[in-house]
């Protein structure tokens, strides 16, 4: 019958081997394993080193070593683990050991050295210092080595919890700040897990949304794609053989939010198995696509206005040469003349359309080229102003320039596109004529040119669109006004290329000014 300490050590390392398994605190884990080291071996100085990715140890936990001194332990520590290599050499270990025991009180006099291995694999090493030398038995050591056996499973445990924990917060990171809206569902369809995007998107709080059937935060106005419960019917995920990978399913439409609003989202949902293939939890991603229908609806006016626009001119040349080349009329010289003037006239017309289609799409390829010099822009303003007098019998153009207006650095022919573009617009959205000025300012350092109508002005929303491609002001005259929406866009591009910023000043009703201010 072994003696009664040795009853009571076995049942003491048994008592600490459960708290230890018990731990998934790695730190905790650590503390558990020196304190109970320090007791069954009477020490009075321990550390716990553990192994990293990179096959290194360094110390992640102490017992009566004060913390300036890890340092050194450290280096100590890296020398005797890369001299001894996958084989302890003992006798270089006792150096070494000893060495380190001095280094941290004169009074130590025996080191004992546990490897914390698990599966044939290290994952650390547990080194006691004593004040007192004594020999080990067997039965000792068989001891100290199913300790060290239990306190490398907690310790490896410990590790793969804050593996685990770790991807778990990460993965909470990456979901809670996604710009898309993400919802868990389990098997009923009841939600589990709500970010802030989807918030933002449903105008339901998290609180409010988790344990709710998803129907009832996801309720749709208009739906245009797919519906989630006649998939489920139709056996959707299960439709595919087993080996092949599970389908995603796409919904799309309007989304009626809480507080009564509408936004367009497209939903795409993921579903997860369990080990038995059946069907555990649905990841829906919510994407809002606002602006992607617009600038779908965009493209779609962009291409019914070209098609009308390009029509137009084409068979006013195809109208006038048609007739003016009839052999059975006879045409005097100002009928010739008058017809070859709309000729002409529609074929700048067309030029001009083709040329701000190749140069936006330029635009989107590289960045603009500008053939720089001295550019009087009061001059260039007076040549537009010139050009659109005989365009028009509703307006009145007007020129206000201070005398001596400053040159400034720039492309000519491209501050000519700007100055067409922006008189251009302000006599089409002034249908009922009124007064169109042209006029500059300075400062120390920039010139600003306008071009002030006295139109339909323009609402504050959409003057935050009106200088993208293809946007047009929604409105009846919008529709009856020829344009394409690249006029402004190219503006923009054209000042913004200058080192310079173009902006609106607009009221409904009240006509609008368009500025563009550049760097003298």
């Amino acid at each position: 019958m072994l003696p009664d300490f040795r009853v009571r050590q076995r049942d003491f390392l048994l008592e600490i081997s459960r708290a230890m398994t018990a731990q998934l605190d790695l730190s905790e884990v650590l503390r558990l394993v020196l304190k109970a080291s320090i007791v069954m071996l009477a020490g009075e100085v321990g550390l716990v080193a553990l192994r990293d990715s990179d096959d290194q140890y360094s110390i992640r936990a102490t017992l009566g070593v004060d913390s300036e001194r890890l340092p050194d332990l450290n280096h100590r520590l890296d020398e005797l683990m890369n001299h001894s290599g996958q084989q302890i050499d003992r006798e270089f270990l006792n150096v070494k050991l000893n060495q380190m025991a001095v280094s941290l009180n004169r009074k130590l006099r025996q080191s004992l050295f546990l490897p914390l291995v698990i599966a044939g694999e290290p994952v650390g090493l547990l080194i006691i210092f004593r004040g007192y030398s004594v020999s080990t038995t067997e039965n000792d050591f068989q001891i100290l080595q199913s300790f060290a056996d239990q306190a490398a499973i907690a310790v490896h445990n410990a590790q793969l919890y804050a593996q685990i924990d770790e991807e778990r917060k990460r993965l909470a990171a990456i979901l809670e700040n996604s710009a898309d809206g993400v919802m868990i569902l389990d098997h009923k369809l009841r939600i589990l897990g709500f970010n802030r995007a989807l918030e933002r998107m449903t105008a339901w709080t998290v609180q409010d949304a988790l344990g709710q059937d998803q129907d009832v935060v996801i309720t749709w106005k208009r739906r245009e794609k797919g519906d989630l419960h006649e998939a489920l019917r139709e056996g959707w995920p299960f439709r595919l053989p087993p080996e092949a990978p599970v389908e995603t399913l796409y919904l799309e439409g309007d989304l009626l939010r809480r507080d009564g609003m509408t936004l367009s989202v497209g939903i795409t949902y993921a579903p997860l198995l369990d080990d038995e293939g059946k069907l555990s939890t649905i990841i829906a991603n919510v994407r809002d696509i606002t602006n992607f229908r617009r600038a779908q609806e965009m493209q779609n006016v962009f291409i019914s206005t070209i098609s009308h626009e390009l029509k137009t001119p084409v068979a006013l040349i195809k109208g006038y040469a048609g007739t003016l080349r009839r052999d059975d009329a006879e045409w005097d010289p100002q009928v010739i003349r008058d017809g070859l003037t709309v000729i002409e006239e529609e074929s700048d017309r067309l030029t001009g359309l083709i040329e701000n289609l190749l140069a936006a799409s330029k635009l989107r390829a590289e960045r603009m080229q500008l053939d720089l010099g001295d550019v009087a822009l009061d001059d260039l303003a007076a040549q537009v102003v010139e050009r659109f007098r005989t365009q028009t019998q509703r307006h009145k153009l007007v020129l206000k320039f201070p005398r001596e207006f400053p040159l400034v650095q720039g492309d000519a022919v491209r501050l000519r596109q700007v100055l067409d573009n922006l008189v251009s617009n302000a006599i089409k959205y002034s249908p009922d004529g009124g007064t169109i000025t042209v006029g500059g300012e300075l400062d120390d350092t920039h010139v600003t040119v306008y071009v002030r109508d006295q139109g339909v002005g323009i609402s504050e929303d959409d003057q935050a669109h009106i200088f993208e491609r293809f946007f047009r002001v929604d409105g009846n005259l919008s529709r009856k006004t020829q344009g394409t929406g690249l006029g402004l866009y190219l503006a923009k591009a054209i000042i913004e290329a200058h080192g310079g910023h173009i902006r609106v000043k607009s009221k409904p009703g009240e006509g609008s000014t368009l500025y563009f201010t550049l760097p003298l």
